[in-house]
């Protein structure tokens, strides 16, 4: 067990916040890295280009399957497979690197491939289709050159157009679509609300306060896109947080409940006995044994 989740933050000194990496260069020097439960400061697009390894996403073992591309926002905890028996690249970028106009910011917060509220994203490629790859090429290449003014757009204008072609092809392959409106600004509008203050704010009026509605509205928005009550929203994502702490560090159970800001250890125990039906001990106990 890991004393603390580790977090990573976009490798200094590059000309740009955005690399292109080859994952089986990155087993060679960061294999205990990889494999050990990590968090990052910067997004993901993960090419699996051959063989067929399980990438866990926050307890969630995502079976991967030759030439897929999986996305993943940043600050989501993930492990990569132990076996390291595949090949791939990696694009990672910033929201610095990516976010220079409202749009942009408009564009990555709303894309169904960093933000899909009912699964992790991913999309096998078209076996017929090379324009992915040649984009990937135009921007390895684009890296090779010295940097200028014109460097930043180029592979910003290049990533921009990667992430809307595989945002049209997720849509074709088992994906459900939700409808846009006014319920799903609310739902993702709540959502980064929830993100950035459930240890603090558990109370769903509180959110609502911030959002100008009513909290009958928002149960409406959240029932209509999520199938959930924002109580249980809270309450998923601060169980979430919980089994991340219970499992990959070794906190007492005491300084988990007030990190998620539970002033007394009794009342995390309740909370965390009440969502998942084990106490934080045995959940610890179960996952490590």
């Amino acid at each position: 067990m890991t004393k603390n989740i580790k977090k990573y933050a976009f490798k200094p000194g590059l000309p740009q916040e955005f690399e292109i990496v080859d994952i089986k260069e990155l087993y060679k020097g960061f294999k205990h890295n990889l494999i050990e439960p990590h968090r990052t400061s910067f997004f993901h697009l993960i090419w699996f280009q051959n063989g067929s390894p399980t990438h866990t996403v926050d307890f969630n073992p995502i079976k991967i399957k030759p030439n897929t591309f999986l996305f993943l926002n940043n600050d989501v905890v993930q492990t990569f497979d132990d076996k390291g028996k595949f090949e791939g690249k990696a694009i990672l970028f910033t929201d610095n690197f990516f976010c220079k106009t409202e749009d942009d910011v408009k564009f990555l917060k709303n894309s169904v491939l960093f933000n899909d509220l009912l699964s992790v994203s991913q999309i096998q490629l078209p076996t017929n289709s090379t324009v992915f790859a040649e984009l990937f090429k135009q921007m390895e290449n684009e890296l090779t050159k010295p940097k200028d003014q014109y460097q930043s757009d180029i592979l910003r204008n290049s990533l921009r157009n990667l992430l809307l072609l595989s945002e049209r092809e997720r849509r074709k392959q088992n994906f459900t679509e939700i409808k846009k409106g006014a319920d799903l600004d609310y739902v993702i509008f709540f959502k980064d609300l929830l993100e950035n203050q459930f240890k603090k704010q558990k109370q769903v009026k509180n959110y609502a306060q911030q959002m100008f509605i009513t909290t009958k509205r928002l149960n409406k928005a959240t029932s209509s896109v999520l199938g959930k009550s924002p109580k249980e929203i809270v309450g998923n994502r601060i169980i979430l947080e919980a089994k991340r702490l219970l499992a990959y560090t070794n906190e007492s159970i005491k300084e988990i409940g007030f990190h998620l800001g539970f002033e007394e250890p009794t009342n995390f125990i309740k909370y965390f006995r009440k969502h998942c039906n084990v106490t934080p001990f045995e959940f610890r106990e179960n996952f490590s044994s």
